[in-house]
């Protein structure tokens, strides 16, 4: 796989370690974005220089993602957060008691909407401020 699809994919699936190495052996000049990557390639970074980048978020990452919280035993809300106990918290102050359950859900979940198919993490980008109710599921 060449280099530069790597760390399109790094950015859009917001895998911040390997986006972060990546930009880091760009700047440095010991890799191209036309080069094929090889896993050998992270060896050349500077560790500590990188743990620095992610510890400063120098690609400006705001991992959000999305939870089902059961309201009741066929009513579930999903929720878009950072971390699990912020999505509880939200939920809390939104429906003034405790979820049944929490679960993180893959963004990359398909689900109905109208007359198509939409994925979470493509619902997400309709979507400023976090928390956020992505929607309501019912079971029947």
């Amino acid at each position: 796989m060449l280099v530069k699809e790597l760390y399109l994919d790094s950015l859009r699936y917001e895998q911040s370690s390997l986006a972060n190495y990546i930009h880091h052996l760009l700047a440095e000049k010991k890799i191209s974005l036309e080069d094929n990557f090889s896993p050998s390639d992270l060896e050349k970074a500077y560790h500590q220089k990188v743990a620095e980048m992610i510890e400063n978020n120098v690609l400006g990452f705001h991992k959000v993602c999305v939870y089902s919280l059961k309201m009741k035993p066929k009513e579930f809300v999903f929720i878009f957060a950072k971390n699990e106990q912020e999505a509880i918290q939200f939920y809390k102050k939104t429906f003034q008691q405790m979820p049944i359950n929490c679960h993180e859900y893959c963004l990359d979940f398909e689900l109905t909407r109208g007359n198509g198919v939409i994925s979470f993490r493509e619902m997400r980008k309709e979507f400023e401020i976090f928390p956020a109710i992505a929607g309501y599921y019912k079971k029947v």
